[in-house]
């Protein structure tokens, strides 16, 4: 079988894959069916005992029935600020203000018509996987600023927008661990993974950044992994899907008219003397960005903490200057129509968002995930298989895992318990368990509807394909999954035999 009849069954595969995925409910009635679902099955387990213990706690594993009329009148009573708790809602709606006004007056549009007037289509993709990539570093920010961008990027470059949405996807979701620049999630995980090694060596210390060197190798991986799967597999495929959306109108690329370049220029400027002003506030030692050990990047640092409304105020504070220099806006009424009409574009999401944050929280509630979790990494302990394919195994079980649990933190907190210590007794590291972990937690968040920020890209992609659902989303994104989980366990193995090292004071022995 030639490459071209291999693409042709993986399209033809993949469309059947669009076209069921598309027959599912609409997401937020999905989430309500899981809702239901969560109370069913919490109810039918309740009853019996479970042998696994919840590292969280110490006690035994309990599933919690939360179909008794004491549960559901909690849940009622909880409702309103479970959904206004819900994490990524603030993230999109605050996020979405500042870029919206920035959309709005025309600097985002003229910023991207600059840029792609100078860059070759060529490095396109890669040029955005980078970015996506890099962009973990600002905790969700990739998720509202990078995935709509790359859609407006590809269809500035005359490409399907589409396919800009999955590389940028790709990047900032299932190329989750690997980036080259230390985040918050270092010592998060670190943490954790200590935590389970000192269960077998209580004096086990380890270095926050003990994956650093995998993660920045891995970059170049998913970067160009991604990069083939996007112009060779997934635009292709996509040639066919017409654009009928809001934002269907392909930008024009004519040279910038003298009212664009006057309010770039202006807007660029106010960008980066904010960006100098933060840069500067936040270098002294005693500034009050940092954590109070003095660290920039800590999660308890106000700078870490802030970089959503960071990033509101970074693109209203342009957006401002560009409209007023470039004369896209006479007054303050236009700024503020420029917020309500972003809003405006969230409706959608709001109602999917309100059905997903009641899913997760019962959900989590329940236990229902944790005895996912437990029961998966007992079934790998007691296959007592070979260490590298317990490592192996310890990648497909965090990414089963990951379909139904998406925090980061949370699966870990389950796992590392378990397959820490169980791995340290064939002899491997704690610092090579983790990197296994981040992979099978990074390779199939893009493919589960559970995820938070799933309905969001879902959103993204109505804009230009109006009947796009979450058949759409998983066509596009299982290539990227399914490779990235295969190429990058190999590459790990690869790096493992190689005996590159991890990251600092890392090791692969026990």
């Amino acid at each position: 079988m030639n490459e071209q009849q291999q693409r042709t069954r993986l399209v033809r595969f993949l469309d059947r894959i669009e076209v069921l995925g598309n027959k599912l409910p609409d997401p937020a009635v999905l989430f309500l069916l899981l809702l239901i679902a969560v109370w069913v099955f919490s109810a039918l387990l309740a009853p019996f005992s479970f042998s696994h213990i919840d590292p969280r706690t110490g006690s035994a594993l309990l599933i919690h029935n939360l179909a008794t009329p004491d549960q559901l009148a909690h849940f009622l009573s909880r409702m309103v600020p479970t959904f206004v708790g819900f994490h990524p809602l603030g993230v999109v709606l605050l996020a979405m203000l500042g870029i919206g006004v920035a959309d709005y007056t025309g600097f985002i549009r003229t910023g991207l018509k600059a840029l792609m007037n100078v860059t070759s289509r060529a490095i396109v993709t890669p040029m955005l996987l980078l970015i996506a990539i890099i962009s973990h570093s600002a905790v969700d920010a990739g998720y509202v600023l990078v995935i709509p961008l790359g859609a407006v990027i590809f269809q500035a470059a005359g490409r399907h927008p589409l396919a800009g949405i999955a590389a940028a996807f790709a990047g900032v979701s299932g190329g989750f661990s690997a980036n080259f620049v230390p985040s918050a999630l270092d010592p998060l995980l670190q943490g954790i993974t200590q935590a389970g090694a000192q269960i077998i060596d209580p004096d086990m210390v380890l270095n926050p950044l003990n994956n650093w060197f995998f993660t920045s190798a891995s970059t170049l991986l998913i970067v160009g992994l991604g990069w083939y799967l996007t112009d060779r597999i997934i635009e292709p495929r996509l040639s066919g899907t017409a654009l009928d959306g809001d934002l269907a109108e392909v930008p024009q690329l004519e040279p910038l008219t003298t009212d664009e370049r006057r309010g770039l220029t202006a807007s660029l400027l106010a960008m980066g003397l904010a960006l100098l002003a933060l840069f500067l506030s936040a270098l002294p030692e005693g500034s009050a960005w940092r954590s109070p050990d003095g660290e920039l990047t800590a999660g308890s640092a106000p700078l870490m903490r802030s970089i959503v409304p960071l990033i509101f105020l970074i693109f209203l504070l342009p957006g401002i200057v560009f409209g007023y220099a470039a004369k896209t806006v006479t007054g303050h009424r236009d700024i503020i129509a420029g917020m309500t009409q972003a809003m405006s574009g969230l409706a959608y999401y709001l109602v999917m968002a309100f059905f997903a944050s009641l899913f997760i929280a019962e959900f989590g509630r329940s236990n229902l995930g944790a005895l996912l979790a437990l029961e998966g990494a007992a079934l790998l302990k007691a296959a007592a298989l070979p260490a590298f394919i317990t490592v192996v195994g310890a990648i497909v079980i965090t990414g089963v895992v990951n379909l139904f649990v998406g925090s980061a933190s949370a699966k870990w907190a389950l796992l590392a318990p378990i397959l820490v210590p169980m791995l340290m007794q064939l002899g491997i590291s704690p610092d090579l368990t983790q990197a296994a972990y981040r992979v099978g937690d990074s390779s199939t968040n893009i493919i589960t509807p559970l995820m938070p920020y799933f309905p969001l890209v879902v959103v993204f992609c109505q804009r230009y394909v109006k009947d796009s659902g979450i058949g759409t989303v998983l066509s596009m994104m299982l290539p990227y999954a399914v490779a990235f989980l295969v190429v990058w366990t190999l590459f790990l193995l690869a790096y493992w035999a190689v005996g590159l090292p991890l990251g600092l004071q890392a090791s692969y022995a026990y």
